[in-house]
């Protein structure tokens, strides 16, 4: 049976946030402090610090997801785990997690599911072939209210960027609504997720 963590308990990720930023202005502070020193190596402690930024930025960003889910879902380590799989097999998927706003009117709406969330339903909807694989899911109070939901589409455009109609249409949803849409490339099998008009990148949580 899949775990169903709560999400309510952020303490623990909030303080390796804080630590990790503390460990990082350090450098900072250290670097600065050092660079008129001959034998310094900017570009080698440059690349260090980005690497502390980078895995600080993941860590960040699952916090930042629970966040945005917790209030509407008991079921982050489900829906996680469902867009891992998806990814490490390159099915493109698109996941709506409603949240206050209602959304009913900016969607067209798929076909209606009523089951509840798993990460192996999920999966079997986004399996290229199925009738419901084109299109989003919605989740609403932990359940998968339907499928095969054309999303509004963003008018954005973007420099030296090219995004496919996942998410354009991730982004477009989120314009219009509080709504938390998680993206997979079917291409890259990467993992985004849109709020509020922007999409990020970002590591799901193991």
């Amino acid at each position: 049976m899949e775990s169903e963590e709560q999400c309510k308990d952020l303490t623990p990720q909030m303080h390796e946030i804080k630590t990790r930023l503390v460990s990082i202005s350090k450098d900072v502070h250290t670097l600065i402090s050092s660079l008129d020193q001959e034998d310094i190596d900017i570009l080698k402690d440059l690349k260090a610090l980005s690497k502390k930024v980078t895995d600080m930025a993941n860590v960040a960003s699952t916090y930042h997801l629970n966040r945005l889910l917790a209030p509407y879902t008991n079921k982050c380590n489900v829906i996680f785990s469902a867009v891992r799989q998806l990814s490490s097999k390159r099915k493109g998927a698109l996941i709506v997690i409603q949240r206050q706003d209602p959304i009913e009117d900016l969607i067209t709406k798929g076909i209606p599911l009523s089951a509840e969330i798993s990460s192996l339903l999920l999966d079997s909807i986004f399996h290229v072939g199925t009738p419901l694989h084109d299109g989003a899911v919605l989740i609403q109070n932990d359940i998968i209210y339907s499928a095969a939901n054309i999303l509004p589409l963003t008018r954005k455009t973007y420099k030296h960027v090219k995004l496919g109609t996942r998410h354009r249409a991730a982004i477009g949803l989120s314009e219009k609504s509080d709504a938390l849409i998680f993206v997979v490339s079917e291409e890259t099998g990467k993992e985004s997720f849109a709020y509020h008009g922007s999409i990020y990148t970002f590591q799901v949580p193991t």
